[in-house]
């Protein structure tokens, strides 16, 4: 039974005030390292793999983050995708504001991720092109804008309908979350709500990241006892 009773898109309320504190020193902010962000493929691609049930995760696609992006480590036959996101990789694009810069810059995020069919045609160009970006240490209103040129230039897929995305690891590092349930992620393009939750006291399902754009993510946890752990 979950024992949380906060979303990610509280992140918001739990980091605005530290933010804000450093929001004067936000240009100062430099990457860490690129070795900060890599770790041996073996363990990546296990890692990755925790994403889903092994079912799905078995016969996907894996990618590992290198230096120049993702790259292929083995190639799968159901259409799904599982990567490990970085910072950078999964951070909100438009909101909220007064965290993006510290998402971006966290080099200990490690989200794995498997996407159904559609979000690995649709949404993973979107989550590739914000890694290339911040392979090239834009800041994070950089990275909004070249996301917004890429999109309106049909350079990254719109978002026709909804996907999702499994993040079902035991092992998710979420940047400030850290260990957090596993959970559904939903791809809603233009949503603004998800089943009228809105009210603190009941904050999930909610919209994650992005509302009211096309690049909205609802966030739906599942049962704690579905986190499955790397295997290597």
């Amino acid at each position: 039974m979950m024992t949380k009773v906060f979303s990610l898109a509280l992140l918001t309320v739990l980091f605005v005030p530290a933010a804000g504190a450093q929001s004067s020193q936000s240009q100062a902010l430099k990457y860490p390292s690129i070795q900060e962000y890599l770790m041996p493929q073996a363990s990546e691609i296990a890692l990755a793999k925790s994403a889903a049930p092994v079912y799905v995760s078995d016969h996907a696609t894996i990618k590992v983050f290198t230096a120049s992006g993702f790259q292929t480590a083995h190639e799968g036959d159901n259409g799904f995708v599982c990567v490990v996101m970085r910072g950078f990789t999964g951070a909100p694009t438009y909101t909220p504001v007064q965290v993006r810069d510290y998402i971006n810059y966290d080099a200990k995020t490690r989200a794995p991720i498997c996407l159904d069919p559609l979000a690995a045609r649709t949404v993973l160009p979107y989550y590739e092109l914000r890694t290339k970006l911040g392979l090239e240490v834009k800041t994070a209103e950089q990275i909004a804008e070249g996301i917004q040129a890429a999109y309106a230039k049909g350079e990254i897929p719109k978002r026709p309908e909804v996907c999702f995305a499994y993040m079902w690891s035991a092992d998710q590092v979420l940047g400030p979350a850290g260990h957090w349930h596993p959970h559904i992620m939903v791809y809603l393009p233009g949503y603004e709500t998800l089943l009228g939750t809105k009210h603190p006291e009941s904050p999930l399902p909610s919209i994650g990241d992005d509302e009211g754009t096309p690049f909205a993510v609802g966030v739906i946890p599942v049962d704690d006892k579905l986190a499955i752990k790397a295997r290597p």
